[in-house]
């Protein structure tokens, strides 16, 4: 099997070639004075030629070092050039950031949010994907995610925004015509317009102060995959429905929808920006979560 050029050496090469020594070179590139030498003999041995005449007093090329100097010269350029640049990326708020969110969060909220950053940072450009369905940070190659939800133990980092509390709501035709339940258990003779990606499956969960915690299975109308789907049922009196408050707050403000049982509360969930693990981020993908985290805690619906 043919082995991989050693880059290092030839790089370390190029260096004692330019400065005219051992010391040198070590002093410029941050590294040991015997790392310089184990490089320069692993080279050698493995081209089983000399590179360097070496004496007490001076050191000078070999033929074949000298014919071996500008290509390695060229290795050692790039590969400052690359760091360089990356570097530069990383500090600066220039670049791409690779976004993933909840489809119905993501347009409603995310999107309206963005403009503003852009127009700050305009050599940011932003690729934002939406689903609801949980995205792999790392293997698809994002910069980090909005999760909403009680977040797992995982490798990824996590801040966390603001609570997002979940509300049991429905229109007032519908009201008028079942009326309001005054215990969970009765939701038993109810209609639930049901989010499939809910964790809580296909009972719902309330607490209340006094009288503990209670799940209730609910007879299902209707499933989707996107909560926004349910809005037209909930608003058309067909069904009760356990929306997130950042999607219900509007339609509660009009009158269009109310909630029932407030006296029992639904466990809340949150609303938090993902990364993938290590804590070396690019400046712009810095500049973007702070940007987020203090945009969201200021939100109408928002709970410290």
């Amino acid at each position: 099997m043919k082995k991989l050029p050693d880059l290092e050496a030839w790089a370390i090469f190029a260096k004692v070639a330019e400065t005219g020594s051992f010391a040198k070179a070590a002093a410029d590139l941050a590294i040991s004075q015997p790392t310089i030498s184990k490089a320069i003999t692993r080279l050698e041995a493995r081209l089983r030629t000399t590179l360097f005449h070496r004496t007490s007093r001076k050191m000078s090329l070999t033929a074949s070092g000298q014919a071996s100097l500008e290509r390695a010269s060229r290795i050692l350029s790039e590969g400052e050039a690359v760091e360089a640049e990356l570097t530069e990326h990383s500090k600066s708020l220039r670049g791409s950031i690779r976004i993933a969110a909840p489809m119905s969060f993501g347009v409603s909220h995310l999107g309206p949010a963005l403009p503003q950053f852009m127009e700050r940072h305009p050599e940011v450009t932003l690729d934002l994907h939406f689903s609801d369905e949980q995205t792999d940070v790392v293997a698809q190659g994002f910069d980090l995610a909005l999760r909403i939800s009680a977040l797992p133990d995982s490798s990824l980092l996590a801040r966390r925004l603001c609570t997002v509390r979940i509300l049991l709501v429905g229109a007032p035709a519908y009201f008028e015509r079942y009326g309001h339940p005054t215990h969970p258990r009765e939701l038993e003779s109810h209609r639930a317009l049901r989010y499939v990606h809910s964790r809580v499956g296909e009972s719902w969960r309330f607490r209340h102060k006094r009288k503990g915690e209670f799940s209730q299975v609910v007879p299902s109308l209707m499933r989707v995959n996107n909560a926004e789907a349910l809005v037209p049922a909930l608003r058309a009196g067909l069904g009760l429905a356990m929306q997130p408050e950042f999607l219900a707050w509007d339609d509660l403000r009009a009158g269009k929808i109310q909630s029932t049982l407030d006296d029992w509360s639904v466990p809340p969930i949150a609303l938090h920006i993902v990364t993938p693990p290590g804590r070396a981020r690019p400046a712009r993908v810095q500049a973007l979560i702070e940007y987020l985290a203090q945009h969201f805690a200021e939100a109408p619906w928002a709970v410290g």
